[in-house]
């Protein structure tokens, strides 16, 4: 797990646990994050980084990843969906989430 800080953050919804995601328009696993969360009832904020060079820049500099989504929790880097997928199955994505 990468310990970079978010990149730019605009306002939605917040919540006692941060939750942000990085995303695209036209993306399956994008799609898929966002679904297990409402899933466990938990807001977040979405951040689409299509067609915006300088925030995709900079969370490659803070995750090494160029793909989406990636997930941070309360400003923790957890990667993509199958990262928090694989936490959910292994039972230790709900403590993360305060649930």
């Amino acid at each position: 797990m990468a310990t970079g800080k978010p990149a730019g953050r605009s306002g939605l919804i917040m919540s006692a646990v941060s939750i942000v995601i990085y995303t695209t328009p036209f993306c399956g696993y994008c799609a898929a994050a966002k679904s297990l969360l409402k899933k466990k009832g938990v807001s977040y904020e979405e951040i689409d980084v299509s067609g915006n060079q300088e925030l995709r820049a900079e969370l490659l500099e803070n995750t090494g990843q160029r793909t989406v989504p990636q997930i941070y929790i309360n400003e923790e880097h957890y990667g993509g969906f199958d990262d928090m997928n694989a936490l959910d199955q292994a039972g230790e994505l709900d403590p993360r989430l305060g649930l």
